[in-house]
C-alpha cells in the first residue's frame, strides 16, 4: 500500500512518513496482544458501540486473532468508500496528516503495544488506529466528512483556527457519541478502544455531561487530554458533523 501511495501525486508533506508494513515480522505474543485487546473490548462494544461501528468492524474484515494486514483491510474498504488503510513509521505533523486524509488514506502506525501498556499507550498503535479508527471508514457519509475535514484544515493558517478544528475532531472523530434508537452509542476511537474511557461514558461516570451536538460550542470547549472527558457531544446523525464540518469551513480561515 505504501508503495502504491508514493506514486500518489496528491501527497507531498506525508510523502517520507510512508513505509511497508512487515506483516510477516510480527512475533506469536505481539498477535496475542492483539487477540487480548480485542477480545477485551468486544463484549462492551457488542452493546454500546453505534451500528455502524460495527458493521464496519465486519466489512473490513477484522481477526480477533491476528494482527491485520493493511493491505487486505484496504482492498475491502477501497471499493465501498474509497478510503485505504496506509502505513506510516509514526506520529505525522499536521500538514501531512491532513493531506494524507484529503486523500482518503488514513495514517495508520504498524507497532503495537507492549503488556505495559495495555491499559493506555501515549502514542497510537496500530490496535488504536485500525481497531478504533477503520470499521468507521466503511460507511460513505463518514468517510465524506472525514475527506472533508481533511482538506478544510489544510486550507487554514491560523494557529487558533486549527486549534478550533482539532476540537471538531476531538468530540466527534476520537471522542463521538450518537443517540441510536434513543440511546447513546459510541463511535470515537477513544472511546473504541479504551475500556476505561468506554466505562466513563457507558456507566456515566462521575461529572460526565453529554450534551446536545452544537457547533459553536464544540468549536470553543478547550480539550483536557490528561483527565477523563467531562463533557461529550452525541449528534443524531453522521450527517450532522458533515454539515457541521461545511460550516466550520465557512466560519474560519
Amino acid at each position: 500500500m505504501a508503495a502504491a501511495a508514493l506514486g500518489d501525486e496528491r501527497l507531498v508533506a506525508s510523502r517520507p512518513y510512508l513505509i511497508e508494513q512487515d506483516w510477516g515480522a510480527y512475533s506469536p505474543e505481539q498477535h496475542a496482544i492483539w487477540t487480548e485487546l480485542v477480545t477485551r473490548r468486544l463484549p462492551q462494544l457488542e452493546q454500546h458501540a453505534s451500528e455502524v461501528y460495527l458493521d464496519g468492524f465486519q466489512r473490513i474484515g477484522l481477526k480477533v486473532d491476528r494482527l491485520p494486514k493493511l493491505a487486505d483491510v484496504s482492498a475491502r474498504l477501497r471499493p465501498r468508500t474509497g478510503w485505504s488503510s496506509t502505513p506510516v513509521s509514526g506520529f505525522l505533523p499536521a500538514d501531512a496528516f491532513f493531506e494524507m486524509l484529503g486523500a482518503r488514506m488514513f495514517p495508520t502506525t504498524t507497532w503495537i503495544r507492549g503488556r505495559e501498556s495495555m491499559e493506555y499507550t501515549p502514542e497510537p498503535d496500530i490496535f488504536h488506529d485500525v481497531f478504533g479508527h477503520v470499521p468507521m471508514h466503511a460507511h460513505p457519509v463518514f468517510a465524506d466528512f472525514l475527506e472533508h475535514y481533511g482538506k478544510v484544515c489544510a486550507g487554514l493558517t491560523k494557529q487558533d483556527d486549527l486549534e478550533r478544528m482539532g476540537r471538531l475532531f476531538w468530540f466527534t472523530v476520537e471522542f463521538g457519541v450518537i443517540r441510536e434508537a434513543g440511546k447513546i452509542k459510541v463511535y470515537g476511537s477513544g472511546l473504541i478502544s479504551s475500556h476505561g474511557e468506554c466505562t466513563h461514558v457507558v456507566e456515566r461516570g462521575a461529572g460526565l455531561e453529554i450534551r446536545e451536538f452544537d457547533l459553536e460550542k464544540v468549536l470553543d470547549t478547550v480539550v483536557d487530554v490528561s483527565k477523563m472527558q467531562p463533557v461529550l457531544y452525541a449528534i443524531e446523525s453522521f450527517e450532522q458533523i458533515y454539515e457541521a464540518t461545511k460550516e466550520a469551513e465557512s466560519r474560519l480561515g
